[in-house]
């Protein structure tokens, strides 16, 4: 019997006209940490709301796979983070997640992502923020997907202007000890297909649903 069988989220595929989505294998998750080690950001900045870039670049690679196996170990219908890897040519270049708590009743997901420092620039971030947009909408039916960046983060903030979010509010946080205002923002189905970015193809979804919560 193959993992699939076990874990049908092995077999969930997302691919955009540049990019291939899915769970890493060992190798991938590997590369992964290795490009974490490399760099995320610039140094002077900390655009997370958990600050897992601030150590050593060892740390750094540590903790995204310490971040994915617990992911992967304590998910449940009622409450899942999707940690997907991007690869592009099959080069690994970052990572987008989707997660939702009670989605079956909600019907609403959030996302967070990150690039290796040298895929910035490129529009990929866009890109795979699409590919789990398809993946909430189309596939999972959600209501509502919700996203945040601070208000100095304008390259987060732009893909999400880009693909159709709105203002949510503002949260008021601490940053390396400085106070920083956090932007939210939502996106409704009909926001989303007026702003779609790239064509999207889902395989291996429907073995997945109850995994979602979803029938």
């Amino acid at each position: 019997m193959s993992l699939i069988s076990h874990w049908p989220l092995a077999g969930l595929r997302l691919t955009t006209p540049r990019l291939e989505l899915r769970l890493p294998n060992p190798d991938e998750l590997a590369a992964l940490a290795s490009l974490a080690a490399e760099g995320v950001h610039d140094p002077a900045v900390q655009p997370f709301t958990v600050a897992w870039t601030d150590v050593a670049p060892e740390q750094r690679a540590r903790s995204v796979l310490q971040y994915h196996w617990r992911c992967w170990g304590e998910w449940q219908p009622e409450n899942w983070e999707l940690n997907l890897v991007a690869l592009q040519d099959g080069v690994v270049v970052g990572t987008q997640g989707i997660g939702a708590r009670d989605f079956a009743i909600r019907r609403e997901v959030h996302t967070g992502s990150w690039l290796g420092r040298r895929h910035h620039r490129r529009g990929l971030g866009t890109e795979m923020r699409a590919a789990v947009l398809h993946l909430a909408f189309a596939g999972l039916s959600a209501r509502h997907a919700v996203s945040g960046a601070y208000a100095d983060n304008t390259a987060s903030l732009g893909v999400s202007r880009k693909l159709g979010y709105r203002d949510d509010g503002i949260e008021h946080h601490v940053v390396r000890a400085e106070s920083a205002v956090l932007r939210r923002l939502r996106l409704t189905p009909e926001q989303w297909r007026e702003h779609r970015q790239a064509p999207v193809k889902t395989a291996g979804l429907q073995e997945c649903l109850p995994w979602f919560g979803l029938d």
